[in-house]
């Protein structure tokens, strides 16, 4: 006799799966429509400033109109959904917590809206944010079709935020890792859930690929590099690993420095950051925007030391400021651009003084992405895996780890914490302090799932 219960677990696996599919469909298409709307803003906008000419006047037209796209991307933020603020990975680990609310129709119009008008302005921040925070949001409203059990929901958030990487970067196991990695405290581990991130992340990434027409993003040409040359790149982990240290205390500390201004008049560092960004786009625009397009060209330049490292600082600056201005918005891009400037003044430095081939600037650029995301987020496999998919170096898979690897050890012994870690507690310790500070004293329930 056939056992019933296994028959219904078989169909429950089904169904659930089902609607794992139906979020990677869902999340591929809407991170194609929100990139091919940031595409279609970045050209319009590039377009404008040509044909200004030269002068001062494209200079004021920038920050002025820079100026405006963030302002409103705040203040659409604020009075939409103030949890859209930002990348949302430390909203959605939050929520599977249930420390923080889930409202997907509000999150999804004040991420896809706020985070065109924040990323379209030129700021350094990158897309994926906007749509992990949407490929979760996308999955809660899949899953209020019919009741699911906690685990089974947590996981089908979880396949969301995979989902919306995969899309962003087309590199579905680097977001598989993702979840594995960085949600490991709050995901529910089971045949289920993983399965349902693995197939939302593929099908996402499928539907992205499919309607874009990309491959990897980042495509670089490395050849192999000896292996004498990977005690350099443990060196080059070292030093990454304290910049990831420090980026995380100063992106925390701007934006509690942001927090000490006024709550009425909490636009004006939107307002600030967006001019400066519309100043920049036109006196160098290499230190604006996400970065997704600048390793090419770095790689391909021969930029010397000073100039490389002028690029991290103001890229290094450009993403504390524009994620602490409250406007939609990831990391991860900025992290690899930052990355890129700073493997390449040392790629540059270790070429001209020792006896390596040229190819070794390249390999430097390739496993400090690696290692910056490792030493910041603490996911080292991930780091490894993303670069792996975004640059298609897979001859460099040693050196990345080597690098990967240094970085993450380099950032532990110096007292550092993942930047979601801290992200998230700071959410909710003020989540928390606002509560207190209400007319009733009543703390606010943040778990619930109203619409």
């Amino acid at each position: 006799m056939p056992d019933p219960s296994k028959s219904f677990s078989t169909r429950s696996d089904a169904a659930y799966c089902l609607k794992a599919a139906l979020v990677g469909l869902l999340v591929g298409a809407l991170a194609t429509g929100f990139h091919t709307g940031l595409e279609f803003l970045f050209a319009q906008y590039a377009a404008l400033r040509a044909a200004l000419g030269t002068g001062l006047l494209p200079y004021a037209v920038s920050a002025a109109i820079s100026a405006l796209c963030v302002t409103g991307a705040f203040l659409l933020v604020q009075r939409v959904a103030p949890e859209a603020a930002g990348s949302g990975i430390q909203e959605i680990e939050g929520a599977m917590e249930d420390k923080r609310p889930l409202r997907p129709a509000s999150v999804l119009v004040a991420k896809f809206f706020g985070g065109l008008l924040a990323l379209g302005s030129g700021l350094v921040l990158g897309r994926e944010g906007p749509t992990i925070h949407m490929g979760s949001m996308a999955a809660e409203a899949v899953s209020r079709s019919r009741p699911l059990s906690p685990d089974d929901h947590k996981g089908l958030l979880a396949a969301g935020a995979a989902a919306g990487l995969a899309a962003a970067f087309n590199a579905p196991l680097a977001a598989i890792l993702f979840i594995v990695e960085e949600t490991r405290r709050q995901f529910p581990f089971g045949f289920r859930t993983y399965m349902a991130v693995i197939i939302a992340s593929i099908l996402s990434a499928a539907v992205t690929e499919e309607l874009t027409g990309i491959g990897p993003p980042l495509l670089v040409e490395v050849s192999y590099v000896p292996v004498w040359s990977f005690a350099l790149l443990a060196v080059l982990g070292i030093f990454l690993g304290g910049l990831g240290v420090f980026f995380n205390r100063a992106l925390i500390t701007v934006m509690d420095l942001f927090l000490k201004i006024p709550s009425g008049l909490r636009w004006l560092p939107a307002l600030a950051v967006g001019a400066a960004t519309g100043i920049l786009l036109n006196a160098f625009p290499d230190a604006t925007g996400g970065g997704e397009d600048l390793v090419h060209g770095l790689i391909a330049s021969k930029y010397g030391v000073l100039a490389l490292l002028l690029m991290t600082v103001l890229r290094f600056s450009g993403v504390l400021f524009s994620y602490a201005s409250g406007v939609p918005g990831g990391i991860f891009a900025p992290m690899l651009s930052i990355a890129t400037c700073a493997g390449l003044a040392f790629g540059v430095a270790a070429v001209g003084l020792l006896p390596i081939e040229d190819d070794f600037r390249a390999a430097c650029a390739v496993a400090a992405m690696g290692g910056f995301f490792a030493a910041s987020v603490r996911a080292p496999m991930v780091g490894v895996v993303l670069v792996m998919e975004l640059t298609g170096a897979y001859a460099l898979i040693m050196p990345v780890l080597v690098t990967c690897t240094t970085a993450s050890l380099t950032a532990h012994h110096l007292g550092g914490r993942p930047i979601y870690e801290e992200l998230l507690e700071r959410t909710l310790r003020l989540a928390g302090e606002k509560a207190d500070a209400g007319p009733d004293k009543t703390p606010v329930q943040l778990g619930t799932r109203d619409g």
